[in-house]
C-alpha cells in the first residue's frame, strides 16, 4: 500500500503571512517521509466538513505549481478537480504545465464537484448535476485530444458544452501517452463507468462497500475492453498518529482494512500536519508499516 498526503484546508498557525513557509516544510518533510503524492483540495473556499469558509484555503493548481518547486519525487494533484470550474481546454494546459514544470509528475484527478455555495459566492459554473457528469466526461475527453501526439490532435473537438477550434498543446506533456487521470466517487449509475471508460485511477469513499463497487467496476471494464487491474484503487482517508505516535497501531489497522478492501493508494489528511513531527511519526512508523500490504487480502 502507497500513502498520498492530502492538503485539505491550510489553516495553520502563523495565517497568510507564514503560509508559504510552512508548506514548503509540509511538503519537504512529506517526501521524505517517504509519501507517494501530494493531493490539493480543488477549492476556492474551505470545504464545511473541515471547517468552512471563514478558514484559510488556496486555490489548488497554483499551490500544486509551489509544490512541485519544492519536491522532487512525488506525484501531484488536486483530489478532485471541479469539472465546471475551468474551461477543457484551459485545464488541460494547466495540468500540462504542472507535468512539464515538475518533470513528469502531474495527474488530473477530477470530479463533478460537490460545493455549491463557493461556486455561487465566487460567481463559478456550477450547473446541474446531470450536467456536471456530462462535463465532466466532454472535459476529460478533450483534455485525452489536447494529449495525443506530439501537439495535440489538432482537429476540432465539438462536445455539447466544450468547443475546441484547434486542441493544440505545446509544449506537449512529458507523461505519456498522458499524465495519469483520477476520475473521483463512487457513483454507480455514472461515475464508475466513466472510471472504466477514461480514468487510470479511482477515488472510493472508505466504507465496507467498496468491495461491492469495485466489483461492478470490474464488470465495466470488461465491457470497455479495459484492464481492471491497470486501474489503480485509492481511497480518502485521516491519518491520526497523535502528537506523539499513540494512535499509530490503531492508524495501521485501519490501513490494514482499506487494504483488505481492494485499496492500493490512501491520500489522507494529516492531523497536525503543520507540526512536522506527525509527518516524522508516519515516516518511521506507518509508511514501512504498510508498505507490504497486499490489496484485497485479509488479515494482510
Amino acid at each position: 500500500m502507497k500513502l498520498g498526503l492530502h492538503i485539505a484546508m491550510t489553516d495553520w498557525e502563523g495565517g497568510a503571512a507564514r503560509l508559504g513557509a510552512t508548506l514548503t516544510e509540509v511538503v519537504e518533510a512529506a517526501e521524505a517521509a517517504g509519501f507517494d503524492a501530494i493531493s490539493m483540495a480543488d477549492h476556492v473556499w474551505l470545504h464545511p466538513i473541515v471547517g468552512g469558509p471563514e478558514k484559510s484555503h488556496v486555490e489548488s493548481y497554483t499551490t500544486l505549481g509551489f509544490i512541485a518547486a519544492h519536491t522532487r519525487r512525488v506525484r501531484l494533484l488536486a483530489l478532485a478537480t471541479a469539472a465546471s470550474y475551468r474551461h477543457a481546454g484551459l485545464l488541460a494546459k494547466i495540468v500540462t504545465t504542472l507535468d512539464v514544470l515538475s518533470g513528469g509528475r502531474a495527474m488530473l484527478g477530477i470530479g463533478a464537484g460537490d460545493y455549491p455555495e463557493e461556486a455561487h459566492g465566487l460567481g463559478l459554473p456550477f450547473p446541474s448535476l446531470g450536467e456536471r457528469f456530462d462535463l465532466l466526461e466532454e472535459t476529460v475527453q478533450a483534455c485525452l485530444r489536447m494529449w495525443e501526439g506530439e501537439q495535440g490532435d489538432e482537429r476540432p473537438f465539438r462536445g455539447r458544452y466544450i468547443r475546441l477550434e484547434r486542441p493544440l498543446n505545446v509544449p506537449q506533456s512529458l507523461s505519456r501517452p498522458h499524465p495519469p487521470i483520477l476520475i473521483a466517487g463512487s457513483g454507480r449509475r455514472r461515475t464508475l463507468p466513466l472510471v472504466a471508460r477514461y480514468a487510470d485511477a479511482c477515488n472510493l469513499p472508505p466504507s465496507p462497500e467498496i468491495p461491492r463497487q469495485l466489483e461492478l467496476l470490474r464488470r465495466l471494464c470488461e465491457q470497455e475492453g479495459r484492464e481492471y487491474d491497470a486501474i489503480e484503487k485509492t481511497a480518502p482517508f485521516g491519518f491520526d498518529v497523535g502528537p506523539d505516535g499513540s494512535k499509530v497501531g490503531e492508524l495501521v489497522h485501519q490501513l490494514r482494512w482499506l487494504a483488505s478492501l481492494g485499496i492500493e493508494t490512501v491520500l489522507g489528511w494529516v492531523v497536525g500536519v503543520d507540526s512536522i513531527t506527525p509527518l516524522e511519526i508516519m515516516g518511521r512508523e506507518v509508511i514501512p508499516a504498510v508498505a507490504e500490504l497486499v490489496p484485497g487480502r485479509r488479515g494482510s
